[in-house]
């Protein structure tokens, strides 16, 4: 067998796979409306591979006790890209962890807790670290931990999934293999 014909065949199998693969995985684009559960506002997310954790716009953070566990409360000031209205409830949270964050500014303390959001038509429990992030142009960060459980991800493009999570929707429970990466 000829070196050319070899290397066809390679190339062949391997472009097989690939395309066998994307058509299992849904596609998102680099920027994507995700609904967060079970409040139903859909908001603008950026996904950056380039963050481990995901971040969400949260102010007023404050940690406290409750039941001799430690819990987070915060206050989400989010606009709804549907409705135009603006959702602002303080919500608390258990703990999951506090995330140790390092960059040009120094380092930060962040409390990261469990929530739901609702990507294509899937509902994802994920981690999120909480942070003022009202001078960043996206309210929500999906970092690498929640990217790898959506599916594929095409940086040349946004929008190609609208959330439409109902009552039947599959719900991917939090990973707990994702607190040791």
């Amino acid at each position: 067998m000829s070196k050319t014909l070899l290397g066809s065949l390679v190339v062949g199998a391997m472009l097989s796979t690939s395309t066998a693969l994307a058509e299992e995985d849904q596609v998102f684009g680099w920027v994507e409306n995700a609904t967060l559960q079970p409040w139903g506002i859909t908001v603008k997310a950026k996904l950056d591979s380039g963050a481990l954790t995901s971040s969400l716009d949260a102010r007023d953070i404050e940690l406290f006790e409750q039941d001799d566990e430690e819990w987070v409360r915060f206050r989400l000031k989010l606009e709804d890209q549907e409705s135009g209205e603006v959702f602002s409830d303080e919500i608390e949270r258990p703990l999951h962890r506090e995330q140790t964050v390092r960059g040009a500014g120094g380092r930060d303390e962040r409390p990261v807790v469990l929530m739901e959001l609702c990507m294509g038509d899937t509902i994802y429990e994920e981690q999120f670290s909480l942070r003022d992030r009202e001078e960043m142009l996206y309210p929500l960060l999906l970092g690498r931990r929640t990217i790898s459980h959506l599916g594929l991800l095409d940086v040349r493009n946004t929008f190609l999934q609208e959330p439409g999570c109902d009552e039947n929707a599959d719900v991917v429970p939090h990973d707990p293999e994702d607190d040791q990466s």
